[in-house]
């Protein structure tokens, strides 16, 4: 069995410092050459998973789907897309992961369900009134004829929030049309829920990433707010829509569900709150367990945005009693070889709302990556220099495939190529993530790079083949060989370092902290910094004499 980190602590405690490799099904690697990543795909490249050294994989949705949001409108929360395989593959899947000493964690998504579910399917059917639409937010119409939505609320992926049925009614959608709201007020819905969760459990998941885990609970009691008034609400148990205390009961009964289970099934919540208070009560023995930390997907790569960020974390995972989790990159994100490579300020850019890093990535996408200018080296080596950083926090690590490859963002994909429900519903404004999930390169040629046998269901840019997993095997510099070698260093130092971190005093634009015998030294700035005194055991890059390059991470013992 291949030796992970996983051997080497208590195994019901796996989760609190894992190395978690996302797999994105669909774009990770195709078997029957239908141009979609399957199930088979991931079970033919768990040796490489093995040698690169993770210790659970996280599937995003492999579902029956729709595909109207990229697999998070489901069909059936108990089934394989056919597309993707069957229950008998992801049977085959998890044994071989479980085998190489991998742990399995799957998407788990009860905010919604697609609208072709045989639940909303029944609702559609029933009418107003009826017991199946209690299952999820259906209200009446306003005006006259009851053809006015209930509210002027817009969703998400941008347009109206509620949809006409043709009877009077609308539904509500906090994403796209076709992902209809459960109604989480509704017994039946709880239950079904709870009856997926053992479902998956049984057949060997060891855990489950629970998506928009602050939005299940939902106040529609009437009057109902408008837009306006309801920006004026602070999210918290007073909004409609977010972080409700009607969570805690919920998120109870599915701790209470994992604990039958020995070892108790592994949650961690996606979950986007500016209230840290609230936030650590996900991430309790109570409820989840874990939640997601995304300060640094929005963070530039600034000493003090980092430090700040990583204080403050690893504060509310010890008020929870958990550990707080480490990400640069997801399905959802430019990915962060790229933004590294972008200029940290860029006059004239407008400020939207969610920040000035969300901005000019906006910006740099909507150009089809012509402007900003992407600096593509600088990009790497802040990306390498932040992953060898977060590798040596307390906490567990969460990487997004081809991340360690060094993959940067597919810009440049062709409108009638793309497939993100949020470039139709937000034109001009937002070309959505289909660039960081464009299907990974394995070989240098072929129709998809060696990710299947035909063509790949997103374009590939030609440079792909500069970053193919066997281009990069064969080079002991790549970033592939980093990571691996990285990740053994990491499993050492988890092996034999308390979990506490010390920061300690270094120039500026630098950050240096203690964990144990180990220290690790980062310069966030351009100009070399000196290199503080002992053995090195890790380096993103290579270091002149005594001094430490810009845009580098040192590890010493």
């Amino acid at each position: 069995m291949t030796e992970t980190a996983n051997s080497t602590r208590n195994p019901a405690a796996w989760w609190r410092d894992a190395v978690v490799y996302q797999i994105y099904p669909r774009a990770f690697a195709d078997a029957d050459g239908n141009a979609i990543g399957d199930l088979k795909g991931i079970a033919s490249r768990v040796p490489y998973l093995a040698r690169l050294g993770v210790d659970a994989v996280w599937l995003s949705p492999f579902y029956p789907s729709a595909l109207a949001d990229g697999g998070y409108d489901i069909d059936d929360f108990r089934d394989v897309d056919p597309r993707i395989g069957t229950l008998a593959d992801f049977d085959e899947m998890v044994a071989a992961l479980h085998a190489a000493g991998i742990k399995v964690v799957v998407d788990i998504v009860p905010n919604h369900s697609s609208n072709r579910h045989a639940w909303f399917q029944a609702a559609l059917a029933a009418g107003p009134g009826s017991p199946e639409r209690e299952r999820y937010i259906f209200r009446d119409g306003l005006g006259p004829d009851r053809d006015q939505p209930p509210t002027d609320w817009t969703c998400s992926f941008g347009g109206p929030a509620w949809e006409p049925v043709g009877d009077g009614q609308f539904y509500y959608h906090m994403f796209a049309p076709e992902q209809p709201d459960w109604n989480w007020d509704n017994r039946e819905v709880r239950d079904e829920y709870l009856k997926t969760l053992r479902f998956w459990a049984d057949r060997g998941v060891d855990g489950f990433r629970v998506d928009v885990a602050n939005s299940l609970a939902k106040d529609f009691s009437e009057p109902l707010p408008g837009s306006a008034e309801l920006a004026k609400i602070p999210v918290g148990p007073d909004h409609p829509l977010y972080d409700r205390d009607e969570l805690d009961d919920i998120y109870a009964e599915w701790r209470a569900l994992f604990n039958t289970y020995d070892p108790p099934r592994f949650a961690v919540g996606e979950v986007w709150l500016e209230n840290r208070e609230r936030l650590a009560r996900y991430a309790t023995d109570k409820s989840l367990g874990q939640v997601f930390n995304f300060d640094l997907l929005r963070a530039d790569f600034r000493a003090g945005e980092f430090r700040s960020i990583v204080s403050e974390h690893l504060a509310i995972a010890e008020r929870a009693g958990s550990t707080t989790t480490w990400v640069l990159s997801n399905h959802d994100v430019v990915r962060h070889a790229t933004r590294y490579g972008l200029p940290l300020t860029v006059p004239g850019m407008p400020f939207v709302g969610q920040g000035p890093t969300w901005d000019r990535d906006r910006q740099w996408l909507l150009t089809g990556g012509a402007n900003p200018v992407e600096d593509t080296a600088l990009g790497l080596r802040r990306a390498l220099a932040a992953t060898a950083f977060l590798m040596a926090l307390p906490g567990s690590l969460y990487l997004y495939n081809g991340e360690e490859l060094g993959l940067r963002e597919v810009a440049d994909i062709p409108d009638d190529a793309r497939q993100d429900p949020i470039f139709f519903r937000s034109p001009g404004f937002d070309v959505g993530r289909d660039g960081c999930r464009v299907p990974l390169p394995w070989t240098p040629d072929g129709p998809s790079f060696g990710f299947g046998p035909g063509r790949a269901n997103l374009p590939q840019p030609d440079w792909f083949a500069d970053y193919a997993v066997s281009v990069e095997d064969a080079d002991d510099a790549s970033p592939l060989n980093w990571y691996r070698r990285a990740l053994a260093a990491r499993r050492r130092l988890i092996a034999a370092t308390p979990a506490k971190l010390e920061w300690i005093d270094s120039p500026a634009d630098t950050l240096h902290f203690r964990r144990g015998g180990w220290r690790v030294f980062t310069n966030f700035g351009d100009a070399p910094a000196p290199l503080p005194a002992g053995r090195v055991a890790l380096t993103t890059a290579p270091l002149d004499g005594g001094l430490v390059p810009g845009a580098a991470t040192v590890w010493m013992a």
